[in-house]
């Protein structure tokens, strides 16, 4: 196990903030941050990060957690993994832990991945800049290109050699295993730096070539590109990294990691296509530029961008591929609530020439007086080849009203739609009335998709209920009553408490008078907590909020954060006597419900035993009855309710 004094030592030192930020783009809200959730699609930010209590929650989809839950939700790693990560961002060195056979197995793959794309990319870099081959055919490459040495190094490019295999070589004195340099397209193990011919021999991939590392947005080597530099026959001009359990081409983005900090100051994010078009517009002075890396884009690619920002503005060449592309891209970015913005380069310039012989102060203007938003794009697209042909013409507005009927955002709707009525001369309110019946047709398309999901799940969701109605039945008021006090323990726990002529912390309190009146637990989650808490309350400087939120079990812990979270109705403020006065309201809230469940369950077994007619056991159930009807009554007094009769 790792020592709880190392745990506490990142937990203090993480700031929820910083480590989130490197993700998601953050803005102030009060006394917390707020910005769009990685963890599921939205366009309205419901992502709140609280500095001062050291957790985020989402509002929409309802995921929370600390610093350490955050790192394991978005790297896909497990607790030690992440507590690693963190302990290196914060210079805390993490021992190691015993893990399951599992656990261990899944950690080591991830791991080995890495560290193979690791040495990978170093050596790559080394064979570039202190090889006399890399220097005269990789680094003459960059330079001649433009590049300068700095922007070279920023982005860690690379040479991988013509001569026989000697990053195979390199591997195998290094000792790394074969199934983590190769690549299993069944297993995803493995980064396919080196491959295996069909006599088994190996070979490097990418043999005689410049070398582009892919990055995680946390800055891990993922995967990498690259670009052969002499034509030959039957090969391609770019090898690509295989799809693997650590990556996947259609969920990153070429220069996210070396963009994310400036396209969060810009709020604004160029999209380009390649590798080079972002290099030589950053090192134009032109930052916050990413690629989609010369594939079709993809919507995580866009919710990726959307973390940071949600202006976008799209640079494509302008020949007709260029402009094919910026069609499709329009829509996907639209679907996703961006305000997209289009340029098309002149023609035979792409944004890596261009930015060769503009400097940025002329490129940004070049954008300023060229950008034009979707509508303006593509009625002058369409118009030509529309022409005066009335056909032509109906399906081009057709084309521009299905781009307007997908934006989330109404009132942004309706503003396209009076910009788009005046340019193409048309009423506003047949367009209104297409741009309903189009959202009309697709609401009820995945109305109908969500059907057809349900009724393939149908089996398991049936076979689910069956389970839980052979189980037993949970008093869910039970359960929230004791939510309620589980909430104020994990809250409050730690906080001194008078009752009578006694002192005790307000965990004790609600632990012991549950316990004293038989009450047990309804989740086993709650015990555990218990259990918890008093092995470790007496400790020095125990606060439970602190305890619970950070605690090793991710359950625990992630139950405590929803607890903290949650804007309880009735919270009691940091008075002692309102905290008081809600405590013991609660408890007899428990109380009241348990007397009747234990009501309700004697009027059944009376039922029973009437239907028998056993006259002994109707005594004795009726001998006990007055006795919890009093209790329910004394309980129904302290809480101010109606008094029932006897």
């Amino acid at each position: 196990m790792i020592p709880r004094e190392v745990i506490e030592r990142i937990h203090s030192a993480a700031k929820i903030e910083e480590v989130v930020a490197d993700y998601v783009t953050l803005r102030k809200r009060g006394a917390n941050l707020i910005g769009l959730c990685p963890f599921h699609n939205e366009k309205t930010g419901s992502f709140t990060v609280s500095p001062s209590k050291g957790i985020y929650k989402c509002f929409g989809c309802g995921v929370s957690g600390n610093a350490v839950g955050f790192i394991m939700e978005i790297e896909q790693c497990s607790y030690v993994e992440a507590l690693k990560q963190l302990g290196k961002k914060y210079h805390i060195e993490v021992p190691e832990r015993e893990m399951t056979a599992e656990e261990q197995q899944r950690q080591d793959n991830r791991e080995s991945m890495f560290v193979v794309n690791d040495f990978a990319n170093k050596w790559f870099q080394k064979q570039l800049w202190e090889t006399q081959e890399g220097q005269a055919i990789g680094l003459s490459y960059f330079r001649e290109r433009g590049l300068r040495d700095d922007i070279i190094r920023k982005y860690q490019l690379g040479y991988s050699p013509e001569k026989c295999n000697p990053l195979v070589k390199a591997l195998q004195t290094q000792g790394f295993k074969e199934q983590f340099c190769l690549n299993n397209v069944d297993t995803g193990i493995g980064v396919g730096v080196i491959g295996k011919s069909e006599d088994g021999r190996l070979y490097d991939r990418f043999r005689d070539r410049v070398m582009f590392p892919i990055f995680t947005v946390s800055g891990k080597p993922v995967a990498f590109a690259g670009r052969i530099l002499k034509k030959k026959e039957n090969v391609g001009k770019y090898v690509n990294s295989p799809d693997s359990i650590i990556y996947s081409k259609t969920n990153e983005l070429y220069g996210l990691f070396q963009a994310k900090q400036a396209i969060a100051r810009a709020d604004m994010c160029y999209l380009v296509e390649g590798q080079m078009d972002v290099i030589s517009m950053h090192q134009s002075g032109i930052e916050n530029v990413v690629a989609s890396g010369g594939t079709a884009l993809t919507k995580p690619q866009i919710w990726l961008i959307k973390r940071f920002t949600s202006n976008i503005t799209v640079l494509y060449d302008g020949d007709a591929a260029g402009i094919h592309a910026a069609l499709r891209g329009i829509d996907m970015f639209l679907e996703a609530g961006f305000n997209v913005k289009v340029v098309l380069l002149p023609d035979g310039e792409d944004p890596d020439s261009y930015a060769q012989n503009h400097d940025s102060t002329e490129f940004i203007q070049y954008i300023a007086d060229h950008q034009t938003d979707f509508i303006r794009f593509k009625s002058a697209l369409l118009s030509k080849d529309a022409g005066d042909d009335p056909f032509k013409r109906a399906e081009l507005i057709k084309d521009i009203t299905a781009s307007i009927a997908i934006i989330p955002d109404m009132i942004t709707r309706q503003v396209y739609i009076k910009d788009c009525a005046e340019r193409l001369h048309m009423s506003e309110k047949v367009l209104t009335t297409e741009v309903i019946n189009l959202r009309k047709k697709k609401l009820a398309e995945e109305t109908k998709a969500e059907e057809r999901r349900e009724e393939s799940a149908q089996p398991e969701v049936q076979k689910a209920q069956e389970t839980i109605t052979a189980a037993p039945k949970p008093s869910s008021l039970l359960e929230q009553n004791y939510y309620n006090l589980m909430q104020l323990a994990v809250r409050y726990g730690e906080r001194p408490i008078q009752v009578d002529d006694a002192v005790y912390s307000i965990g004790d309190l609600i632990f012991y008078t549950l316990e004293g009146d038989g009450i047990t637990p309804p989740l086993p989650i709650y015990q555990t907590m218990i259990d918890e808490f008093r092995a470790h309350s007496k400790e020095e400087g125990f606060k439970a909020e602190t305890f619970f939120k950070f605690h090793q079990d991710a359950e625990v812990s992630k139950m405590a954060i929803d607890m903290i979270a949650e804007k309880y109705q009735n919270a009691a403020q940091d008075n002692e006597k309102q905290l008081g006065e809600l405590v013991a309201r609660l408890l007899f809230e428990i109380k009241l419900t348990v007397i009747n469940m234990q009501v309700e369950e004697l009027e059944e077994k009376l039922k029973a035993a009437q239907a028998a007619n056993d006259i002994d056991l109707q005594m004795q159930l009726l001998a006990y009855q007055p006795k919890l009807l009093t209790q329910r009554n004394e309980i129904c007094k302290r809480l101010g309710n109606r008094v029932l009769n006897v």
